[in-house]
């Protein structure tokens, strides 16, 4: 806790919060998985791998696992809280890059990406190549799963993907929003 009260006050653009995700929030977020058909699932800015828990936990054992995590500190406690894994992967880096990490692991798509980016915070210009990094990343079939304090970002996300669902979660501090969306194809554009 104190390891991630200390990368927020270093990194608060990019950590987004001043303290990880409840259990609750994860079990939310985790819930519209379906894991017995999942092959790979991604996770972007797992920080201490509150979510990442619950998806290893619940995973089949061929079911791949990719973390997309910037902060280095992060990546180094992932790695050795996960070490030994299989099939999971830990790549310190960005989620404007899910396509080329996709391939790098011999796969097209990802079924399901679940992302604790904190978008609100971030500049607007890094969340449309983020956006535009998982449509191309989940296709026409995969589900993007992401959660917000506010519903500020909800009209952003309505331009970009389709909703399926949207769950308030009041069992978080701040009390947080699970959206639940699929890629929408915009006229002309290839996913």
């Amino acid at each position: 806790m104190l390891n991630f009260f200390w990368q927020y006050l270093r990194h608060p653009r990019s950590i987004g919060a001043i303290a990880p995700s409840s259990k609750k929030l994860a079990r939310k977020m985790v819930q519209p998985i379906d894991f017995s058909r999942a092959s790979c699932i991604m996770e972007f800015g797992p920080g201490t791998g509150v979510f990442t828990d619950e998806l290893a936990r619940r995973r089949k054992a061929s079911t791949t696992l990719i973390l997309i995590e910037q902060n280095k500190e992060f990546c180094k406690l992932l790695k050795q809280k996960y070490r030994g894994q299989k099939n999971l992967h830990i790549v310190h880096g960005s989620a404007e890059h899910a396509g080329a990490i996709l391939k790098k692991h011999g796969f097209s798509h990802a079924d399901y990406i679940v992302s604790g980016l904190p978008f609100a915070s971030l500049p607007k210009e890094t969340s449309g190549h983020i956006v535009h990094a998982i449509q191309r990343a989940i296709g026409r079939q995969g589900i993007f799963i992401t959660f917000q304090y506010t519903l500020l970002k909800k009209s952003f996300f309505c331009q970009h993907f389709q909703f399926k669902d949207c769950i308030h979660v009041m069992g978080n501090l701040p009390p947080a929003y699970v959206f639940v969306m699929k890629a929408k194809q915009k006229k002309g554009e290839k996913l």
